[in-house]
């Protein structure tokens, strides 16, 4: 009698683990000061010196390039503000402008997104220097039976999805997903 029991908490433990999430190891420590890269949905302010027609706002598109008059498209995607000025200028030495001087500039970051247990889920404008913490507070803060512990982040790396659970101090760069669990009791 009592190994039919042992045999069915057994079993019922091997099915419960499966309702656990799993997360690999925390993603790497993020470099604050490391020089932001471009993604799609940034937009952009390009200024190009004495050429009003092309200083304007233009977004990274989603398959990662800016699509400017005269030289049409520049890949922007993981590319500083810095080097996408360089390229459109390369590009506007072309036979267009013979000494072009190209600032970029974002003008707006793409959005982050906080999914679970908080109280208005959903996709937020990026603010520099955010924290998790600082990103669950802008979804309007924990629900009752959230998990204030560790969160799951996704975050794209060199073109590849990586998650992980990080602790709350974590900082949030644009494009992130945060899923905040439910906790158990």
């Amino acid at each position: 009698m009592w190994v039919s029991r042992l045999v069915i908490v057994v079993l019922c433990a091997i099915a419960l683990s499966g309702c656990l999430r799993s997360y690999p190891l925390p993603l790497e420590p993020v470099d604050v000061e490391a020089p932001y890269r471009l993604d799609a949905g940034d937009k952009l302010r390009v200024v190009v010196f004495g050429q009003e027609g092309l200083s304007n706002s233009y977004s990274v598109d989603s398959s990662g390039r800016v699509t400017l008059p005269l030289i049409g498209a520049v890949p922007a995607r993981s590319a500083t503000t810095a080097e996408l000025a360089g390229a459109i200028a390369a590009r506007l030495r072309q036979g267009f402008i013979r000494e072009p001087h190209v600032a970029v500039e974002v003008e707006a970051y793409r959005p982050f997104f906080v999914l679970g247990e908080v109280t208005t889920p959903g996709q937020f404008p990026y603010v520099p220097h955010m924290s998790v913490e600082n990103a669950v507070a802008i979804a309007g803060g924990f629900t009752p039976r959230a998990l204030r512990g560790p969160v799951a982040i996704d975050r794209r790396i060199d073109g590849a999805l990586a998650r992980g659970s990080v602790p709350l101090s974590y900082p949030v760069r644009p494009g992130d997903t945060i899923v905040v669990a439910e906790r158990w009791f």
